[in-house]
């Protein structure tokens, strides 16, 4: 089976973009998983966010253990990237931009669809 997640929340102000990094990482360790991260789920890879004032954990480092968790296919949406004039040099992680079209493709190649 293969499982697609789909981050788009922002990183801070609920507890999804968490559960949803929790989720992928077990998901992992027994299905091929991918990981698309859409609107503003782009915020959750952003580089030097300092957290300090909303106490809470920044799980942002944790991204970069996704490889070794066996995953992979980790990529965004370029639309999102745009819209907020990302590149990948300001997220914490490389990752793969997709156009509509390649997303399209991404979401029928997969036997579940989980977002957050």
């Amino acid at each position: 089976m293969k499982i697609l997640f789909i981050h788009t929340s922002s990183p801070h102000g609920t507890v999804n973009a968490q559960e949803g990094l929790d989720a992928v990482l077990m998901g992992s360790a027994f299905s091929a998983c991918s990981l698309l991260f859409i609107g503003e789920g782009v915020l959750q890879l952003l580089k030097g966010q300092d957290l300090s004032l909303l106490g809470t954990k920044d799980f942002a480092r944790s991204f970069g253990a996704m490889r070794d968790y066996g995953l992979s296919r980790i990529y965004c949406d370029q639309q999102s990237l745009n819209k907020y004039g990302l590149t990948n040099d300001d997220l914490v992680i490389d990752i793969a931009p997709l156009d509509v079209s390649a997303i399209q493709g991404l979401l029928q190649e997969h036997d579940k669809v989980l977002s957050f």
